[in-house]
């Protein structure tokens, strides 16, 4: 018997028994379409995707142009395998995305998602010091807080405590020295410079890479450092022949207003470059690093092969996926866009701040941006995390989609919305959604009243 697609008047429905593994216990929507910056539910219930699911979506949702592309590589070639072939479509995207970040020289390692891609930084900084002969240097210096992904590695390299206490015994710790998260209070260049007492205790000869987050994303909403920091980071990483690693999983491909964020104030060029997210925007699995042609270079005239390795790496139809969303960035100006759209929501979001007292800051960069929750009466987090979820909850109700995060100040304590709509949202939409953030926000503090 055949079985007819379903249609919106009859939309389809969870099942009473799944078999799904969800992430958590909670009950979730049918998600069954999205258009531009909305999705829709089984129900016919419209949300505002303020934070492009987790800042994936750039591009907004729906446009037929990419699953077009999408269609045609499938039908021309589906897959090989990054052991045996390239293809075509990974040659021209990986020329076309070294020419929009302006990485001249650069070489393209694609993988599926964000924790893979931070993986195959983590395991190229090691290789590229063992082809020098320098076997010595291990260690990945970040910063507390960060988040570089899930697997067990980017987890290890992330400073996020609650994400990451479960699997400590997994976990080799000294490898992973932690640098403080900028502070707005210093210079960049005096804020990058505490880094030196980082590497001098850890000690310098076992250190490979320093990675950072450009623009913090779900540790510490849209935490940036100030003009300088990048530059000195670079320099004091030169000086001790340690390799500078930008995770530009959630802020690079215009999100916060430039190809790149580490250039937003810096004329910075980063040894390597980890990407992800907007990449393809949500309609296939795929992110990658930007690797420096020395680096590159190092390891194919030592050993003569990345000793690492993913069965979909370098998959044609997410490729492809990959580079009909580049063109839509790059013909719709869409990094201008998150600029001009970005200025209207902060401004928005800083009359939000003075309107509901336990909103104590808002920052970010483009359409990164961010809101710092707190108690108003003494202008700190809260002992108990909560307010952010119960924002969100009441913004999700409203049908408005935000990002909530907490243990930003210790690990546990700290309370934040990361907000980062499509690219694409217009004037209009902004507006919807800060008018619907003021009213989850008078909704959050009366439950906590």
């Amino acid at each position: 018997m055949t079985q007819t697609a379903p249609t919106p008047a009859d939309p389809p429905t969870q099942p009473t028994v799944s078999n799904v593994f969800y992430r958590s216990s909670k009950v979730y929507p049918l998600a069954v379409r999205g258009e531009g910056v909305y999705l829709y539910d089984s129900e016919g219930k419209r949300y505002l995707d303020g934070s492009s699911g987790a800042l994936v979506a750039n591009v907004g949702h729906g446009r037929a142009e990419v699953a077009g592309a999408m269609a045609a590589q499938a039908r021309a070639l589906a897959f090989v395998h990054g052991s045996q072939f390239t293809s075509p479509v990974l040659e021209e995207y990986a020329s076309r995305l070294a020419a929009f970040l302006d990485l001249p020289g650069f070489r393209f390692w694609a993988v599926s998602g964000g924790s893979e891609a931070t993986e195959s930084a983590i395991k190229l900084a090691r290789q590229y010091h063992a082809e020098r002969g320098d076997t010595a240097r291990f260690k990945i210096v970040t910063r507390i807080p960060s988040y570089h992904g899930a697997s067990l590695g980017a987890l290890a390299a992330s400073g996020m405590g609650a994400r990451r206490s479960l699997y400590l015994p997994l976990m080799r710790e000294d490898a992973w020295p932690k640098m403080p998260k900028p502070d707005p209070t210093l210079s960049g260049e005096a804020d990058a410079e505490r880094l030196r007492a980082v590497l001098e205790a850890a000690g310098p000869e076992s250190v490979a890479a320093v990675m950072v987050e450009p623009v913090v994303g779900a540790s510490d909403a849209a935490l940036s450092p100030g003009a300088g920091y990048h530059t000195r980071l670079h320099a004091i990483c030169k000086e001790y022949g340690v390799l500078l690693i930008a995770d530009e999983v959630m802020s690079g491909m215009g999100r916060c207003g430039a190809p790149l964020a580490v250039r937003l104030t810096d004329a910075v060029t980063p040894d390597i470059v980890v990407l992800g997210k907007g990449l393809a925007a949500g309609y296939a699995p795929l992110a990658g690093l930007m690797a420096s042609a020395e680096i590159y270079n190092t390891v194919m005239e030592g050993s003569g092969a990345f000793k690492h390795g993913f069965t979909y790496a370098g998959h044609p139809v997410s490729v492809a996926a990959g580079l009909s969303v580049l063109d839509i960035v790059e013909q719709e100006n869409l990094g201008t866009a998150a600029q001009e759209r970005g200025a209207q929501l902060l401004a928005g979001l800083r009359e939000l701040r003075a309107k509901h007292p336990q909103v104590l800051e808002v920052r970010g960069q483009g359409l990164l941006l961010g809101m710092v929750l707190g108690d108003p009466a003494n202008g700190e987090a809260h002992e108990t995390p909560g307010l952010a979820e119960r924002v969100a909850a009441a913004a999700r109700a409203r049908g408005l989609i935000t990002y909530p995060g907490s243990g930003a100040v210790d690990g546990i304590r700290g309370d934040h919305l990361l907000l980062g709509p499509p690219l694409s949202i217009s004037a209009a939409e902004v507006g919807e959604m800060l008018a619907v953030l003021d009213e989850a926000l008078a909704a959050g503090r009366k439950s906590t009243s």
